[in-house]
């Protein structure tokens, strides 16, 4: 009687063989997650909050090394936010956008203006063409929710303290026919609020 082959044993995903995975991808630099197209293994219990706050199976992940690796193995297809290694995809939740500008530095001025935007897991990206600055208002509340471009199509929600300074940067200009409050950084303009209603 001859043995039957073992069944072969799939490794359920986890935030180790994540990080184990994304930890040999990231020696050199950011993986190149977009080139990754392996098999979808369903959703992690990971969360990321609208502060920026990485969260496992419900309990903040307290080392940034960790939320680090994972941040560099992330990826937005859709709507929907992925961490993706060469051998698994798994879906993970984000409150609101994967990262958060924590600070920003400003080089030169007016249209000369750079803004050096600083993330909670330390990237960095300068506004401009290819890492816009977008600005979001609630329909009810007019409350502002700013963003910008970190890489690919993920975002950084700008945290309150940078947007006031932000808007002590802001000038205001002609867009469109439409008289603008907003800001320069890599030769472009990009608006935060029509004039009018700061008026």
């Amino acid at each position: 009687m001859t043995n039957q082959p073992e069944a072969q044993k799939t490794v359920k995903p986890s935030a180790d063989t994540l990080a184990q995975a994304a930890k040999a991808a990231s020696k050199g630099g950011l993986p190149p997650v977009h080139l990754w197209h392996p098999e979808f293994c369903g959703d992690l219990d990971m969360r990321i909050a609208r502060d920026g706050t990485w969260f496992y199976l419900g309990t903040p992940i307290g080392r940034k090394p960790l939320v680090k690796l994972f941040s560099s193995i992330i990826r937005k297809d859709g709507e929907d936010y992925f961490l993706v290694t060469p051998v698994e995809k798994v879906g993970i939740t984000v409150d609101d956008a994967p990262f958060v500008a924590i600070d920003f530095e400003v080089e030169g001025e007016g249209e000369a203006q750079n803004l050096t935007f600083l993330t909670q897991v330390d990237d960095e990206a300068v506004a401009g063409p290819d890492n816009p600055i977008r600005v979001v208002r609630d329909a009810e509340t007019g409350e502002p929710s700013p963003y910008v471009l970190i890489r690919a199509n993920l975002e950084a929600l700008i945290d309150r303290k940078s947007f006031y300074r932000l808007v002590d940067l802001g000038v205001h200009r002609v867009e469109d026919g439409e008289r603008w409050f907003g800001v320069w950084s890599g030769g472009v303009f990009f608006p935060i609020i029509p004039s009018a209603e700061l008026e």
